[in-house]
């Protein structure tokens, strides 16, 4: 069953693109939002995505069918107290934070327990806020939902095929076990990759040549590092039991393959990499995932004055929207001298196709 009307606890790059994507596909539905951020209120007034905004919870949000926690993950649990007049068999709360512990444990044992769904849309951007948002944001990313025992399934059931309706691939999962994964496949990476960058920073020298010269691999692993540092701290703190576990059991991998570098075993090492290979290949990047998905493709282009220039005309011309280009210097692990990012999958594909089409070699990943 379609809501009537569905209301937001924060209007920013996830909020907003849950609540664009709604006001695509369900143009009927009544949004409303609360935010401390009045800009982006506005602008959200403006592109008609909502129909009331407000700057302190209201009793409009009272006949809401599903209320939105997309505040911070710390600032969720926060709002669980003043959302405790609206929740009921009538209206169902659920969150979007990506660690899922923390606010289960707040909402255990309150009121609020029967009608509380968490929620993780595993998707996002490096950028932030509502500006950032689309109506896409969704399309093909997995959305775990987390709901309370006391849950009614007929309650989760309708929420799951509502996040379905939407684009997304809804899975039901233990909010335990949620962030266990979670740590895994997202919160371990962003702070290897950050550790990463950091190693490389305060080993580089005066001239930099480390940082000039860091090209496919180094930029591809450490892209994530790019991400919001208030959100990732928060993220630490608030899934702190998962995350040190999952770095033990990194470090202890990771001696491993010390030890077998030590050792040069030949055999060893290649079934090291064999292995990794052959798992990483048989990963299906047909979903969005718990990493921001990138748009992009790498080029070649003969170097010729006005080169870049008559490549991003053909794109614009066909009003296509380039989101960064860049010329590749070091392609030790690269193919293509140009590297270019779109905004959306739409985008990139009809770059590659209108490319090729012009004779242009285009290599994809």
């Amino acid at each position: 069953m379609i809501p009537e009307k569905i209301g937001f606890i924060g209007l920013g790059l996830i909020g907003g693109s849950i609540a664009k994507t709604i006001r695509r596909i369900h143009p009927e539905i009544t949004l409303i939002a609360y935010d401390i951020n009045q800009d982006a209120l506005n602008l959200a007034l403006e592109e008609q995505i909502i129909t009331s905004a407000y700057l302190e919870l209201t009793e409009d949000f009272s006949d809401c069918q599903y209320i939105f926690l997309c505040a911070p993950v710390q600032k969720n649990a926060e709002f669980l107290a003043k959302l405790s007049n609206f929740a009921g068999e009538h209206c169902i709360i659920t969150d979007v934070g990506s660690v899922k512990t923390s606010i289960h444990r707040e909402v255990s044992n309150t009121k609020i327990a029967p009608y509380f769904i968490g929620g993780h849309p595993m998707t996002g951007s490096e950028k932030n806020g509502y500006e950032h948002s689309t109506s896409y944001l969704l399309e093909n990313a997995y959305y775990i939902l987390t709901p309370e025992p006391e849950t009614s399934p007929d309650a989760v059931a309708e929420f799951q095929a509502f996040i379905s309706s939407l684009g997304a691939i809804a899975m039901v999962l233990n909010y335990e076990e949620h962030d266990f994964i979670t740590a895994a496949i997202s919160h371990l990476p962003h702070i290897l990759a950050s550790s990463l960058v950091t190693l490389v920073k305060n080993l580089d020298n005066d001239s930099e040549t480390m940082k000039t010269i860091a090209a496919g691999g180094f930029k591809d692993i450490t892209r994530i590092a790019s991400s919001s540092p208030v959100m990732w701290q928060q993220i630490c703190l608030t899934n702190r039991e998962q995350i040190l576990k999952l770095i033990d059991l990194f470090i202890d991998s990771l001696l491993v393959a010390k030890k077998r570098i030590f050792s040069s075993n030949r055999q060893e090492l290649f079934e090291f990499f064999q292995t990794a290979k052959d798992y990483r290949d048989s990963i299906t990047i047909t979903h969005s995932g718990a990493i921001p998905k990138v748009y992009e493709f790498y080029c070649d282009m003969a170097d010729e004055t006005g080169g870049i220039a008559t490549l991003a005309t053909i794109l614009s011309d066909h009003h296509i929207s380039i989101k960064n280009i860049g010329i590749i210097h070091n392609r030790e692990f690269q193919e293509g001298v140009l590297h270019m990012e779109f905004y959306d999958e739409t985008a990139r594909n009809n770059a590659v196709t209108l490319l090729r089409n012009c004779q242009y070699t285009v290599y994809e990943r």
